[in-house]
């Protein structure tokens, strides 16, 4: 053999490990873009710098999410009706003291505007820090292999779920209170959504030698009793009559608990005897979507749904269901609900509905990249070059839409 092909003979040798390293990567057993997670890390390994970039600044982020306080849902100062600082307690958003009335009671609604005593009860926003936290860290260790993602993840899993003296009792008998007139409402239920992520997120753990099979069975006995709340409690109940972005989340949460509890059975009815329901009922045949366009935030609110919407097709996805490419009898689609929305996005078309504060473009982006995946380039108008060149490093290796 002359030098050369030994030369070439040791490259393609070298090519071939790399590709049988790639290869040897095993999909993880998460129900929110398996596919894409292995890809990303299989194209890691063969060096795909903008990956590589993205997982660098995926790990700087774990690395300052390690260094937060951890909380529960006891902290709070306040106590619910219950008398149990076990249950999560929040207050509606949009509530406000009437100043007619010499103790403002009861609240009146002024949509779109935050009342600041929202936070004086600090479940809503310590619940929103550990979905994203667990989030970043599961991901990281996932493309790293560092245990010390996956131990600090356990740990913030077992104060607000496990541990008898911390734990989070399941069920949200409190959430959304309005001063004067209920002290907890199906509504409430939309300040849960991430809970669908995290449990998918935990998926990413199970290799790890941080977080336990016991620790796992014991999780997904939490979840077993939350969903049991809400499909079968009045409260929960309430949210899955909704026929707006809380309808769609609560399907969301509800798909991606029978899928971290392995029921496929039930994620299937629910897809077949809710969703599809809710596109019919909820989009119009042009895409638009008219519940989200009365709101004073419609674009917000319009944005927020159509993520739902995708989210559902991504859990669809581990069924099976192809919720991308379904269509009701008389046509209507989330692909049609993307696409109504798309022109508006890239500033062809004005928008038109209320919208009390600024509307930003840019938060349909993610959607625009996920949409340019999923979908055919044959199925879509061209697409901006820029789809393909997101800012947020999670986002480009998971395609989280939460």
């Amino acid at each position: 053999m002359n030098r050369s092909s030994f030369l070439l003979s040791c490259i393609l040798s070298v090519l071939t490990g790399i590709n049988a390293i790639a290869q040897s990567i095993p999909k993880p057993s998460t129900f929110l873009n398996a596919n894409l997670l292995k890809t990303n890390k299989e194209l890691i390994q063969k060096g795909d710098q903008s990956l590589i970039a993205a997982r660098n600044k995926l790990l700087k982020l774990a690395d300052q999410v390690l260094t937060e306080k951890a909380h529960s849902v006891v902290e709070k100062s306040k106590t619910p009706p219950s008398g149990n600082k076990h249950d999560y307690m929040s207050v509606g958003p949009y509530w406000w003291p009437d100043s007619t009335k010499p103790n403002g009671l009861p609240y009146i609604r002024k949509d779109g505007r935050i009342n600041p005593e929202r936070f004086a009860i600090q479940d809503a926003e310590y619940l929103k820090d550990l979905c994203r936290n667990v989030e970043i860290l599961a991901a990281a260790y996932y493309f790293s292999g560092n245990e010390i993602y996956a131990g600090r993840a356990a740990e913030l899993l077992r104060i607000w779920f496990l541990n008898p003296d911390t734990k989070m009792n399941p069920n949200l008998n409190y959430g959304q209170a309005i001063p004067g007139i209920t002290e907890g409402r199906g509504i409430g239920l939309i300040d849960t959504r991430a809970l669908a992520k995290l449990a998918d997120s935990v998926q990413l753990l199970k290799d790890s030698k941080a977080w336990t099979s016991a620790d796992h069975a014991a999780l997904q006995n939490w979840f077993r009793q939350f969903l049991d709340w809400m499909l079968h409690s009045p409260i929960g109940k309430d949210e899955e009559d909704e026929h707006n972005n809380h309808g769609t989340y609560y399907d969301v949460q509800t798909l991606a608990f029978a899928l971290f509890l392995d029921d496929k059975r039930l994620a299937k009815q629910i897809i077949e005897q809710k969703t599809m329901k809710r596109i019919q009922s909820q989009l119009k045949a042009d895409g638009s979507q008219p519940h989200e366009l009365a709101r004073t935030l419609s674009w917000d609110y319009s944005v927020m749904n159509l993520k739902g919407f995708f989210i559902l097709a991504q859990l669809a996805d581990a069924i099976p269901v192809d919720l991308w490419r379904y269509e009701t009898p008389d046509g209507k689609s989330i692909k049609k609900a993307f696409l109504w929305m798309l022109p508006y996005a890239e500033g062809k078309k004005a928008w038109t509905s209320q919208q009390i504060k600024a509307l930003h473009p840019e938060e349909f982006r993610p959607l625009m990249i996920v949409a340019s995946a999923v979908y055919a380039p044959t199925e879509l108008p061209p697409l901006p070059s820029q789809v393909n060149q997101p800012d947020d490093s999670l986002f480009l290796l998971t395609h989280s839409l939460f």
